[in-house]
């Protein structure tokens, strides 16, 4: 079967080429010309379109680090199928280092957007019309926001089998079947058919080495799993795949200075004390306790807090000490340069 053309932002790209393109956007209130930079890489040889996208919240960088690895990555040489790869799609937000755009909207509440609609949801419409409905398959990536960080985790819709097995491949241990939101780019893609994996790791208007290196494996082992690269072999530890159907943020009961027990990755069981918090003189107030046994996969950065706000986020497992030693154990891996995947 012969590879078809394939036609974004009305450049003709044919197969075997490789092409950089600029989708524009309304301009700067300076009349500075600002565009979506995609870059398209058409293999030669039939099979999957996946898109690969950053930076829908424009603070979320670690995503914009992982697509320029993975486009200058030698693995990609002899692929089949296509990649479409978006290092920016909120470029306002990366220019303000904001989440947001400059209509205070939120990019990823704003799909499928609209010609004619905000400012949000006409880069929303631009995006889901150009990239997402020319895929069958994306994978989104993100980080905490700010002053949040999270561990390497996927987000999916698990019940969907075909999701499920993507997202197994992407090979780390943290699996959240999480629900889809309204406007949110999964839920436009999931009505025209497209399947997404999300990505959530790290922290915003940072780079980290380690979420940066999971995410890039975990592209690349996708797109095996896809049949869009060739199946490699490497060495290192197992690493078993963990889905947790439920997770909850643990909140201050009291306004003031928060001093950090428990870190990502972390195994705490119910009753365990997660954080202290005290006053501007270094009173005692409260113990931030959890309330059940999970995996943190979510904290706080600032030392600061107000009384109800969410300082740990924990996704429970039937075994969270097991989760919590794979979370180590991809850490090893990634050190190494390698990893081998295996299926729970």
């Amino acid at each position: 079967m012969k590879q078809s053309d394939i036609e974004i932002g009305g450049h003709v790209i044919k197969p075997g080429e490789t092409l950089k393109i600029e989708l524009p956007m309304p301009p700067l209130y300076t009349a500075t010309n600002t565009s979506i930079p995609v870059y398209v890489k058409h293999g030669k040889r039939p099979g999957p379109v996946l898109f690969v996208s950053a930076a829908i919240h424009g603070d979320e960088l670690n995503g914009i680090e992982i697509v320029g690895r993975l486009i200058r990555s030698k693995s990609t040489a002899r692929l089949r199928g296509t990649l479409i790869a978006v290092p920016m799609v909120n470029v306002y937000g990366v220019l303000s280092q904001s989440r947001y755009l400059p209509d205070r909207r939120d990019l990823n509440r704003s799909f499928p957007g609209s010609k004619k609609g905000s400012l949000a949801g006409r880069l929303a419409n631009l995006f889901f019309k150009e990239i997402v409905c020319k895929s069958n398959y994306g994978i989104d990536l993100h980080t905490g926001a700010i002053h949040r960080s999270n561990l390497p985790q996927v987000r999916a819709n698990l019940s969907d089998p075909e999701v499920l097995e993507m997202a197994k491949a992407f090979g780390i241990p943290v699996l959240l079947n999480a629900d889809i939101r309204d406007g949110s780019l999964r839920q436009a893609a999931g009505e025209v058919g497209v399947k997404v994996l999300l990505y959530e790791a790290g922290q915003a208007l940072r780079y980290d080495e380690f979420s940066i290196r999971a995410g890039l494996r975990g592209v690349l082992n996708t797109m095996r799993h896809l049949g869009m690269l060739n199946k490699s072999r490497s060495k290192g530890h197992d690493i078993a795949r963990f889905i947790a159907s439920e997770s909850g943020w643990v909140r201050a009961p009291e306004s003031g200075f928060v001093n950090h027990l428990a870190q990502l990755g972390d195994h705490v069981s119910k009753g365990d004390k997660l954080a202290t918090i005290t006053d501007s003189f270094g009173t005692f107030l409260a113990n931030i306790v959890s309330p059940a046994e999970g995996v943190v996969i979510g904290k706080q950065n600032i030392p600061l807090t107000q009384e109800g706000e969410a300082i740990y986020h924990i996704a429970y497992f039937k075994q969270p000490d097991t989760v919590a030693e794979h979370v180590e154990l991809l850490q090893d891996n990634l050190v190494l340069g390698e990893q081998t995947v295996v299926e729970e």
